[in-house]
């Protein structure tokens, strides 16, 4: 485990590179930018609002062209205009409360302290004016007083998201980690869809050790905005919950987020830990199969597949796994996973992704081992995969590919018209599909199956990302298998 000044460093700088960046950005967008533009409203709509600014003409126009120097970011003009103005009006709310903010924008923090102060003392119950003071404080590092301006701000406004966030936040900045939690959980509740808020409260359970809470949280973020920040911090909240208490299941979790960062080393070391931990454990054997398998060591994959559908013979993921591998393994493992494929549907004929690995298994068996009885055995599997599961579009691809070999060119030009149904954006269908009709004799076809061909190839994933989403989805599915075990 890291030491705690090593941690707390390691989280701030994530906290300064994400929406818990300091208290005066997140906060200064209130107090900088939302807070003059209600100034400039309520003064539309009260041209006559003598109780906002003095009421003489002269001193009315300079507030209004300091309001507009500010506003366009021109802040050596509006303090030019408003230090005179305090002068004569020194008890107007809205000219301290601007001065304020000026000083506050030239990061003169100490002149603007003074102004900001004069503010909430003349209207307390503004919370943007607080809030700009509370940020100004904290900014002095005068940290007891903006804690105390905070929460006042909370008090006077409970049900505020602004508010809870902001003292969370506060507390977040100040190192006060387990203390933001209460008021980051407050801010959810008022509103659930805020990301960053939802973020922040997930960091902050995370470093608080409150583990559990914190994947719960990651993982409805994960329903809301699907990203990588996410799943890098899941990866950490399952790295520690593993370290700290190496149960299967924890084990489970941080080896599948290793294998969805593309991580295979760190994955395989992590899960073969794992299996020597709990040897009787079949998602463990599954997930170092899936690690070796995205790492390009087929044999050891199948060897830890075999591992487990030992460990639980009824279930079908190991086995869709061994029929993905099948055509990398050396010649020995092959013949043992056609056996497995092959014993596993004798028990269950009912299976359409086993029935549609072994098929494949034997095709490729079959193009380096031609017999006539294989072609007819794989054709069998192949429709037999098609009744079970109608929306198999692998399957008619490979019909239509087995179809073509032996030259029976229009049932291929079916099959592959079948699959294209189900994956019309399939470039290798396209072209499959073209070779099939240009040797039937449509050369106007297949041409056109040509051209969409070229245009589909373009955008389709290269091997590399084609199994980065077989790895991907072989995660979901063993997660998937282990919700609702066989």
């Amino acid at each position: 485990m890291f030491t705690v000044d090593v941690e707390m460093n390691r989280v701030f700088a994530r906290l300064l590179t994400s929406t818990l960046t300091a208290v005066a950005i997140s906060l200064g967008s209130v107090a900088i930018f939302v807070l003059p533009q209600r100034v400039a409203s309520a003064l539309e709509e009260h041209p006559q609002g003598q109780d906002r600014v003095p009421s003489d003409s002269p001193t009315k126009s300079r507030f209004l062209s300091a309001l507009k120097a500010y506003k366009a970011q021109r802040y050596t003009a509006a303090e030019g205009e408003l230090e005179p103005l305090v002068k004569s009006a020194p008890d107007n709310f809205e000219v301290n409360e601007l001065l304020g903010l000026v000083y506050v924008a030239q990061d003169k923090q100490v002149e603007a302290n003074r102004f900001l102060t004069k503010a909430v003392q003349l209207k307390p119950n503004v919370m943007e004016a607080r809030t700009a003071l509370a940020t100004n404080l904290l900014a002095l590092r005068r940290e007891n007083e903006a804690e105390l301006q905070f929460k006042k701000i909370v008090a006077l406004e409970p049900h505020s998201y602004d508010a809870n966030h902001n003292l969370g936040e506060f507390y977040i900045q100040t190192g006060k980690v387990a203390n933001a939690i209460p008021f980051l959980k407050r801010a959810q509740e008022i509103d659930p869809a805020a990301y960053n808020n939802g973020y922040d409260l997930a960091l902050a359970l995370e470093q608080s050790g409150k583990l559990d809470e914190a994947r719960g949280q990651i993982q409805r973020l994960i329903s809301l905005r699907d990203s990588a920040e996410l799943h890098s911090l899941l990866g950490e909240v399952d790295e520690q919950a593993a370290r700290m208490e190496p149960s299967e299941q924890n084990i489970v979790n941080w080896g599948t987020e290793l294998l969805l960062h593309q991580t295979f080393a760190p994955a395989i070391e992590v899960f073969r830990a794992g299996t020597q931990r709990f040897p009787q454990s079949a998602p463990l054997h599954n997930g170092l199969g899936i690690a070796f398998y995205g790492a390009g060591q087929m044999d050891d994959a199948a060897r830890s597949f075999f591992q487990a559908s030992d460990l639980n013979p009824n279930d079908p993921l190991p086995l869709t796994f061994l029929g993905k591998s099948c055509d990398g393994v050396s010649y020995g493992l092959a013949t043992q996973v056609r056996d497995r494929l092959q014993t596993f549907i004798s028990r269950n004929a009912q299976n359409a992704p086993v029935t549609y690995y072994y098929a494949t298994c034997l095709l490729r068996m079959s193009q380096t081992e031609p017999k006539p009885e294989l072609n007819v055995q794989v054709e069998s599997l192949l429709k037999h995969t098609v009744s079970l599961d109608p929306n198999y579009g692998d399957a008619y691809f490979q019909l239509g590919t087995l179809y073509a070999d032996q030259r029976r060119y229009s049932e291929a030009v079916a099959q592959y018209e079948r699959a294209l149904k189900i994956n019309p954006k399939s470039a290798n269908t396209h072209y499959r599909l073209g070779q099939a009709l240009a040797r039937a004799g449509n050369e106007t076809l297949a041409h056109e199956e040509f051209a969409l061909f070229e245009r589909l190839r373009k955008n389709e994933s290269d091997e590399t990302n084609t199994k980065q989403n077989q790895i991907q989805q072989f995660v979901y599915t063993m997660r998937e298998s282990d919700t609702n075990p066989h």
